[in-house]
């Protein structure tokens, strides 16, 4: 089995589609649409990497990442956005809305290799 991620989007239709390009590039995905699913997916699986949308409607934008720099320090994070601009202070890297599919997952190749 692939390296597992865990992808947190609101957004349905980008979800479910980074899901299924990214279980067809060998990781094992999970997903969850907001932080609280994020949490019970963090608290039920080993996951080794982190790939988060920014706002989000429950536990997202700042408290989020808040919540993953302190609880998730050993948890590589990438967080995208179409929300947050470039002067704005985020600890993790940011991929910026809308992005290339194939981008995304060199930057997670690079970070945590493939199986």
């Amino acid at each position: 089995m692939g390296k597992s991620l865990l992808i947190v989007e609101d957004e349905d239709a980008i979800r479910l589609t980074l899901r299924e390009f990214l279980t067809r590039k060998g990781y094992d995905v999970h997903v969850a649409s907001d932080g609280v699913g994020a949490i019970r997916q963090l608290l039920d699986n080993n996951i080794d990497m982190i790939v988060s949308d920014y706002r989000m409607p429950s536990l997202g934008g700042d408290y989020w990442i808040r919540f993953l720099q302190h609880f998730c320090a050993e948890i590589p994070v990438l967080i995208t956005s179409g929300f947050l601009s470039p002067e704005i202070p985020i600890p993790f890297t940011v991929i910026y809305k809308p992005f290339d599919y194939g981008e995304l997952e060199e930057r997670i190749a690079s970070e945590i290799g493939r199986d």
